[in-house]
């Protein structure tokens, strides 16, 4: 199998597959159940939308796991490598959004029960990526023992969740994840094993895109964004270039930021910087249609990520190099 047959394959059979479970998902009523401190408008326009797209991405990571194998492609090491953190990671985000659904509730895990669950996760993950303790950044730069397993914990567990809170508009998170696979493929040669779970990633996330923008036909889900943020720095890391994460989740770093923000004003300050939190919410509180800020953080995320990806490529900071 070619990388683009992956691709296509991934895509076409993906979108499919979406398509019918939306239906299924509707008659079933699985509909996302809104957070009541969240901007008004989405209170009105989303309260019928049905979540839990994302478990497509997990069953089609598994079929095609499955099949690279099978045609030599991949050896179970190398499937393990790189799917093995986000389809963990994916059913984490999965029996969260099946508590938010049988109580009907937008409260799934407990905040330090979804935390712990991400962190045993990731440490199993950590032992299979780093079997001689040594843990690589970037070419030329590496960390080994205690140091590099707590750098590895922090972007595996971190990146789950950045994902997870950029996932707030119709298209936002499924489009940054088509430009940051898209970008990714750019450092890993034809051939190359990482290059197919790339390739699966892109295939995903514009196929989620179709059914995703606004006005969205569904949700991914806490198991489409745990897997989708997974599988980005599960390749970073398994390729020896775990610091490319920073560049690819350029747009997902601004967004828990400004949480980080957003939270210092109000404890120590008593007072916003923001209208709401993630700064996605704050520029449709100041008046911006969703399409508009979607689309406006698409162009950021493909601006900054590209000036990060230059000072990746060039400064020694980075590669090592002198």
């Amino acid at each position: 199998m070619s990388s683009v047959g992956l691709f296509l394959a991934v895509f076409l059979i993906g979108t499919a597959l979406q398509g019918y479970w939306i239906g299924f998902l509707k008659k079933r009523k699985v509909i996302q159940n809104l957070k009541l401190y969240g901007p008004q408008n989405h209170l009105r326009d989303k309260k019928n939308i049905p979540t839990m797209g994302g478990a497509v991405f997990l069953f089609m990571a598994l079929l095609s796991g499955l099949t690279l194998v099978f045609w030599g492609r991949w050896s179970c090491q190398e499937a393990l490598l790189f799917l093995g953190f986000p389809l963990t990671g994916g059913a984490i985000g999965l029996a969260d959004d099946l508590i938010k659904f049988f109580r009907g509730s937008s409260e799934g895990l407990r905040s330090l029960q979804k935390l712990a669950l991400q962190v045993i996760s990731a440490v199993a993950w950590s032992f299979f990526l780093m079997p001689g303790g040594v843990l690589t950044l970037a070419p030329g730069r590496v960390l080994d023992g205690i140091p590099g397993a707590l750098v590895l914990l922090f972007f595996l567990v971190g990146t789950l969740n950045t994902a997870n809170i950029t996932d707030g508009l119709d298209g936002l998170l499924s489009g940054v994840m088509v430009i940051s696979f898209t970008a990714l493929l750019l450092f890993i040669g034809e051939g190359d094993p990482g290059r197919f779970a790339a390739l699966l990633g892109l295939g995903l996330s514009a196929g989620f895109l179709i059914f995703n923008f606004h006005p969205a036909r569904v949700f991914m889900g806490d198991c489409g964004s745990h897997f989708l943020g997974g599988l980005l720095v599960s390749i970073c890391a398994a390729k020896g270039m775990l610091l490319l994460i920073l560049p690819l989740g350029f747009i997902m770093g601004v967004e828990v930021i400004s949480v980080i923000i957003q939270i210092i004003a109000i404890r120590g300050f008593g007072r916003r910087v923001f209208s709401m939190s993630p700064v996605h919410h704050h520029f449709e509180m100041e008046g911006w249609g969703e399409r508009t800020v979607v689309l406006s953080f698409w162009f950021f995320h493909l601006v900054g990520m590209g000036l990060l990806l230059i000072l990746y490529k060039y400064l020694p900071l980075w590669t090592g190099g002198y």
